[in-house]
């Protein structure tokens, strides 16, 4: 074999590598109404990141001192409002990563934080007031997860 066939080869070796690897890399089948859904649901989870980001950075703003006067700051509270408060700007900025990412682990951190502010005002009103408009909201966003999730699932075969 010469050199010249011989170098051929390889080029003609590390072009199919290449265009091997982008293949590998890009999405090969286009998108189709056939997962409509399941777009759908990816957007529904995005928005509920952006979201879940305010909330968290809300509340970190309420522990900083960002937010309220000086009666309103977080040393001056109650030591339930206080733990609330510091769960609520971890959990929420965990659930919002999750979220973006489309992972399930992020849909279930953010299923918690769902669930913990209904009881939250559900059940302890002295903590943030007891607003039912509050947990009406999160009772929506959880509808609304369920079914987008339900219908994504339906147009995927087992």
């Amino acid at each position: 074999m010469s050199d010249t066939s011989s170098r051929d080869h390889n080029r003609d070796n590390a072009i199919r590598d290449n265009a091997m690897s982008l293949a590998a890399i890009s999405n090969a089948r286009p998108p189709t109404e056939d997962n409509a859904w399941t777009r759908r649901l990816v957007l529904f989870l995005r928005v509920m990141a952006v979201l879940a980001v305010a909330k968290g950075l809300y509340h970190w703003a309420q522990v900083t001192g960002f937010v309220g006067g000086e009666d309103d700051a977080f040393e001056y509270q109650p030591m339930a409002w206080q733990t609330a408060t510091v769960y609520f700007a971890v959990i929420e900025l965990v659930a919002a990563v999750g979220l973006w990412l489309a992972t399930p682990w992020g849909a279930v951190v953010w299923l918690t934080t769902v669930v913990s502010m209904a009881v939250i005002e559900l059940m302890f009103p002295a903590i943030y007031g007891g607003s039912l408009l509050v947990v009406g909201l999160e009772a929506l966003l959880l509808s609304a997860y369920l079914a987008l999730a339900w219908m994504a699932a339906r147009e995927r075969p087992p």
